[in-house]
């Protein structure tokens, strides 16, 4: 396998999102999470850009410091990407289980991050997996679990670790699952955030 860490983004140029795009889709995630979070009003928005209207994947990580915060999204792409975008950041802040939901006065000291997914592919060989590139999904009868690319990176994991932990620890399989059946399929990410590009 590869373990080398690559930049997580789509395989090809299409759908990568321009600077300025990144940035409007930064500020409607955060005036989602400030207008629900403080009035629970889910901001109204509309959008004409036809790269931000298309129905993408995504998720949406807080971070406070560097300790995670909340982190939803959708693997799918099942509403046009600016929409999705507000709709998993309002929910990142307020229906990750593992975390209570974030207070009005929490919101200034939160950073976004947004991971833009390309479709899912139904990975065949796991030794074309790529660390730190490719976002993995495995599944095994009713149970399922999901890493964003960045995560093998921000835990220095090779492909073979990502994997075990994946089916370990948030899939609630055997460490060995993806070895033995379980189903996997792979995806890659173009992933900005208010850390790099500011509010």
């Amino acid at each position: 396998m590869a373990d080398k860490p690559a930049g997580a983004g789509p395989s090809s140029g299409e759908g990568e999102l321009t600077e300025a795009q990144q940035r409007k889709l930064l500020r409607l995630a955060r005036r989602a999470i400030e207008q629900y979070v403080r009035n629970r009003v889910v901001v109204k928005a509309t959008e004409d850009d036809p790269r931000l209207t298309q129905p993408r994947g995504v998720f949406v990580t807080l971070r406070h410091g560097k300790a995670l915060r909340g982190c939803i999204g959708d693997l799918e792409g099942s509403k046009p990407l600016y929409l999705n975008v507000r709709d998993k950041a309002i929910a990142s802040a307020t229906q990750d289980f593992r975390f209570e939901p974030v207070r009005g006065e929490e919101i200034a000291a939160l950073d976004l991050e947004i991971s833009v997914l390309s479709p899912l592919q139904q990975v065949e060989d796991p030794s074309t997996l790529v660390a730190g590139k490719h976002g993995v999904m495995v599944s095994q009868g009713s149970r399922a679990g999901v890493y964003l690319p960045q995560v093998a990176t921000e835990q220095r994991w090779s492909c073979e670790e990502m994997l075990n932990h994946l089916c370990e620890s948030k899939a609630g399989l055997p460490a060995d699952a993806w070895r033995m059946g379980a189903e996997l399929h792979c995806f890659t990410a173009q992933v900005f955030g208010e850390k790099e590009l500011g509010r």
